[in-house]
């Protein structure tokens, strides 16, 4: 899963050329300390906190560029820019897997599938995880039979514990990236970390 870490160096060594080699071990330094934050997620059966380590990380890189007093937009920037590449399909079985998998969900397998991740994500004995509800009916769903609502978020709220809440929004941006990828369509009215009670995840199929 850290394999992240290289499309964060990549980008750090682009943006800032000249003092990459000082900022990349600040980014190590505050990871380890937010990284105990987040420590429950290697072994949680909610699979949606598998994605905190990567989110901690993160973290890590805002708190570092905010406390070099870069701006706000420059460090959504850098965000945006490292998401990108690493969510992008790196061959045509990639691209081919994402698309596929929303094909799966009116299938008897799709359904088993389905139910077995809203057993895994409702409840969560970590207070820092996720907490959601997998949403099946088709008028809710846009006919889909496929959506989420977010109850609690955790990258919220390990955002929220170290002071830094106003940045959580940049990685709610990287869900229409990656709804796009699987050749979904992404419409919600809301997420936590904006301010609404949950995150709700809608999805329109797009034409191929």
């Amino acid at each position: 899963m850290d394999n992240y870490r290289k499309y964060f160096a990549h980008f750090v060594k682009e943006n800032y050329p000249n003092i990459h080699v000082k900022i990349l071990p600040e980014i190590e330094k505050h990871f380890t300390i937010i990284s105990r934050d987040i420590a429950f997620a290697k072994t949680s059966k909610n699979p949606i906190d598998k994605r905190l380590d990567f989110c901690a990380y993160f973290l890590a890189l805002i708190k570092t560029l905010d406390e070099r007093e870069e701006t706000f937009e420059n460090i959504r920037k850098i965000c945006l820019q490292i998401t990108t590449e690493y969510v992008k399909p790196k061959n045509r079985f990639q691209s081919f897997f994402k698309r596929f998998i929303p094909k799966l969900i009116p299938t008897s397998l799709g359904q088993i599938l389905i139910k077995s991740l809203h057993n895994g994500v409702r409840v969560n004995k970590n207070a820092g995880g996720f907490i959601a509800e997998i949403i099946t009916n088709k008028h809710e769903t846009f006919g889909l039979g496929y959506g989420v609502d977010i109850i609690e978020c955790g990258i919220c709220k390990l955002f929220s514990k170290h002071h830094y809440s106003k940045y959580a929004s940049i990685l709610c941006e990287v869900d229409e990236i990656t709804s796009g990828l699987a050749g979904l369509q992404l419409i919600r009215s809301g997420t936590i970390a904006n301010g609404a009670k949950k995150c709700d995840f809608r999805f329109k199929m797009v034409e191929q």
